[in-house]
């Protein structure tokens, strides 16, 4: 990745920058070569960035070109609204709010460099308005009337920086392009940046405190710098190369978000949104699977037409489903008439179309990893203690919420399991999947394609170990190259 700083002259750019090409907005614009990049990440720390200015017009090229830009357009664009910026800025009010709270003028000035204020008690403020806004030199105006308002907000010039926080702005400089993503210290030039995307109140996390480390370990390793972001970190996307989602995806949270502005802007990803939006829709699985031969449980769409004629057809007891659940939120087992009734009711009130399976026990589900239609782990598990799913949330003890697991190597799995796999991954297209089958009296059944499956410390890795780390960042890596 060739990086570069442009600023409108670079003769009169005072800070000092290792490992980064310091360029003219003009020759930027205008000179062949850079509009022949193929990857390229600018930072554009021009004087100005109004409408049609040269400013302007770098982050708008460096997008038509496929360039990574630092503001982008949007970035240029939302700084202009008030309106927005105070819709945005609503998000953190309390931080603003307390960051203020002991200032006894009715006026307040926030200067910000590289996402960073002179004084320490202003860092979290300052860092939140360069997350959302992403431009390095920053002016932020409040005043008091019943609480602290945004008065404005300006991108400000290097020749506006007081001489006094100079020194300053000079570190915090330093430590953007070297400590966060772009070099280290050690001058260590990473092969690409990867987020990975965790929510910290995520009730059922798709990997563990202990997988997540694994993660950023293995990367380091493989010379990928890797980041956790969280959902409130949207607007940093774009100073990534990659995406690595782990949190649990919905159509309506911010992990689809995050897929579909990473789809838009070339950023390399594993959970692309198509597949989020197949996976999370049992609709569509139950239709795509009935279509392509692939046996599963008597499946049969609900709707209010129907619903009565449904319990003949799958019987009792029967499993009911959201068309969006997700690890067993959303699934229901009516045993009588009577419960699925209710549950139809209940449920047919949320979407206008719902699942009806037969009910197929086992003591065990399998779940086959797959990456890129290679199956790359392989886990047996148990349902959870007393219960006829994986997890019991409304276990009363934590740990028997869910159930035990067991990892083996692929080849002491059925092969009839492996190649239903990986057919039904298929029909997702390339990606990370889990598909979840049940065998019962010998016969393979697809119960769940999973499109951001586990990958927990001490679970899907017992077996395979460090390979379950490589082989996705590899993933990641084979999309860039």
């Amino acid at each position: 990745m060739n990086k570069y700083i442009v600023v409108n002259q670079p003769d009169k750019w005072n800070f000092s920058v290792d490992n980064i090409t310091v360029i003219s907005s003009q020759d930027y614009l205008t000179n062949p070569k850079y509009s022949l990049l193929k990857k390229a990440r600018i930072f554009n720390l021009c004087k100005e960035y109004s409408y049609q200015s040269k400013g302007y017009y770098v982050s708008l090229l460096a997008e038509a070109r496929g360039h990574l830009a630092i503001p982008t357009i949007k970035n240029i664009v939302d700084l202009t609204t008030l309106k927005l910026v105070k819709i945005v800025s609503n998000e953190f009010d309390d931080v603003i709010q307390s960051s203020l709270k002991n200032i006894k003028s009715q006026e307040f000035t926030l200067s910000i460099y590289f996402g960073q204020n002179v004084a320490q008690k202003y860092r979290e403020l300052s860092a939140l308005f360069y997350r959302n806004f992403q431009v390095p030199f920053l002016r932020v105006k409040f005043n008091h009337t019943t609480k602290w308002n945004i008065q404005s907000i300006k991108a400000i010039p290097e020749s506006e920086i007081p001489k006094e926080h100079f020194e300053s702005a000079q570190e915090f400089a330093i430590q953007y392009f070297s400590k966060k993503r772009y070099d280290t210290p050690k001058i260590q030039n990473y092969d690409f940046d990867l987020a990975i995307l965790v929510n910290p109140d995520d009730p059922a996390p798709p990997s563990n405190p202990k997988g997540l480390k694994k993660f950023l370990d293995i990367a380091d390793k493989m010379n990928i710098y890797a980041e956790i972001v969280e959902p409130k970190d949207l607007s940093r996307l774009s100073t990534f190369d990659a995406l690595f989602i782990r949190q649990s995806t919905e159509v309506n949270n911010e992990a689809y978000s995050f897929a579909r502005k990473a789809q838009q802007e070339g950023i390399a990803i594993i959970d692309y949104p198509d597949a989020i939006l197949k996976c999370c829709n049992k609709v569509y699985m139950a239709e795509a699977l009935n279509n392509a031969n692939i046996a599963t449980p008597k499946t049969v769409i609900i709707h209010k037409d129907n619903r009565h004629e449904v319990v003949k057809s799958v019987g009792l007891p029967c499993v009911l489903k959201a068309p969006d659940s997700t690890f067993s939120f959303g699934v229901k087992k009516a045993k009588t008439q009577e419960e699925y009734d209710l549950l139809v009711t209940d449920m047919l009130k949320e979407s206008d179309l719902i699942i009806a399976q037969e009910f197929c026990p086992s003591d065990y589900d399998w779940r086959i990893g797959i990456i890129d239609d290679e199956p790359f782990y392989a886990c047996k598990y148990y349902m959870a203690k007393g219960h006829w799913q994986i997890y019991n949330w409304n276990a009363k003890k934590k740990k028997e919420q869910d159930g035990e697991a067991d990892c083996l190597p692929i080849e002491q799995v059925p092969k009839d399991v492996i190649q239903m796999a990986i057919k039904s991954a298929k029909l997702m297209g390339k990606g990370l999947y889990g598909i979840d089958i049940k065998v019962v009296n010998d016969k393979p059944m697809v119960i769940e394609i999973n499109d951001n499956p586990n990958i927990d410390f001490g679970v899907e890795d017992l077996h395979y170990g460090d390979l379950i780390y490589t082989k996705i960042l590899s993933a990641l890596k084979n999309r860039l190259d």
